[in-house]
């Protein structure tokens, strides 16, 4: 090989390192800033696997990937700081916001920062964690992140998220209803009184946090109407057509009095969810209204981030964890960001003064009244 060509090879080569060492720095930047791994703490990685019934698939086996990476990175942070660093597998529970399996949570309570990169939910469980008594333990939940993310939604300014996701929470909680006009020219009613609003703003660094990364939303758990709280506040307003972006072709939903009553059409999808929604009743709660709020973050079908994304997304489940009345076996997110089938075109919050605030126009969120 001629001197030329060798000094070439070696400068590629340099190059490729710089890339390398400059990716590693921003990710332990983002370590620092979002996590604040501290002298003398323990912390776990957790993923999820297939088994039995619950096939793998290639991007689930990348994210598994994605652990091990972020696994080798925090364990050469702790050599500088002074932490240790754990890597844990559980089977998959097969459904999202499952319980996870009490070993698994003995394990999670150990230590105290948890990061879960699974392909099946476990945040309601790993709330609950956090909200015991005395806790001294913080959690990540990523189920669904993917590589990708690296360069789209985990890059976002987390101080400029705060602060949006906590002006949204402000609104959430001020609020007693939310207008939504869907794309498919449905309508739908969300009673948000006698409840608070929450926000996701990127920052897993205090004990006792609970965050989905990547993070960036406002949210709330709608007013149910329970047997505890219906002599005073009457029954749930919650009505209207629900889209359902999930499936290969658009469902529509049925709900009244906040909650699904009816899977609208026929085929074999339709007749699927009538017989998920019957096998437990507490899964047709309407269960959330969120709002996403993280600049960086991108449409791809990936509800981790599809959340993120300024526009709004709903859940039905369990609602508990975030300030609701229902327990469930599942907590569902359906999103409705610009670009997916089902768009929210408009989101208008009612406050109890009967004035209103456009929140998302165009199905974009307004970040100017942010």
């Amino acid at each position: 090989m001629k001197k030329i060509e060798i000094f070439k090879l070696i400068k590629i080569i340099k190059f490729c390192e710089g890339i390398r060492n400059l990716q590693l720095n921003e990710k332990l930047k983002m370590f620092e800033e979002v996590f604040a791994p501290k002298s003398g703490e323990k912390i776990l990685i957790l993923v999820d696997i297939p088994h039995n019934n619950i096939h793998d698939n290639e991007t689930w086996k990348k994210r598994r990937e994605m652990a091990k990476e972020w696994y080798e990175s925090f364990k050469e942070m702790g050599k500088k700081i002074g932490f240790t660093v754990d890597f844990q597998k559980y089977n998959a529970t097969g459904l999202q916001n499952n319980p996870i399996p009490k070993d698994v949570l003995n394990k999670a309570d150990d230590a105290n920062l948890v990061i879960a990169m699974t392909e099946y939910s476990g945040s309601s469980s790993f709330v609950a964690l956090c909200n015991k008594k005395d806790s001294n333990i913080r959690i990540v939940s990523m189920p669904g992140a993917e590589k990708r993310m690296e360069k789209t939604a985990f890059r976002a300014n987390y101080a400029e998220v705060n602060s949006y996701a906590n002006s949204i929470k402000k609104m959430l909680t001020k609020a007693v209803g939310a207008e939504i006009i869907f794309s498919t020219g449905d309508t739908l009613f969300i009673d948000l009184r006698n409840r608070k609003g929450m926000a996701d703003i990127g920052d897993c660094s205090k004990t006792g946090q609970f965050i989905n990364f990547p993070s960036g939303e406002g949210f709330i758990a709608p007013y149910e109407g329970a047997p505890d709280e219906i002599e005073k506040y009457g029954e749930s307003k919650t009505k209207g057509i629900l889209p359902d972006n999930q499936h290969d072709n658009l469902m529509k939903y049925r709900v009244e009095k906040n909650k699904i009553i009816e899977a609208i059409g026929t085929g074999k999808k339709v007749e699927e969810r009538r017989k998920f929604f019957n096998k437990n009743d507490t899964r047709r709660n309407i269960a959330e209204l969120g709002i996403g709020c993280n600049p960086r973050a991108v449409v791809t079908g990936n509800t981790l981030e599809d959340e993120k994304v300024g526009g709004l997304h709903i859940a039905y489940g369990n609602s508990d964890h975030i300030g609701g009345k229902t327990k469930s076996d599942l907590h569902i997110d359906i999103c409705f960001p610009k670009g997916l089938p089902a768009e929210a075109k408009t989101l208008t919050l009612i406050n109890d003064d009967n004035s209103k605030i456009e929140l998302i126009r165009n199905s974009r969120l307004r970040y100017e009244l942010l």
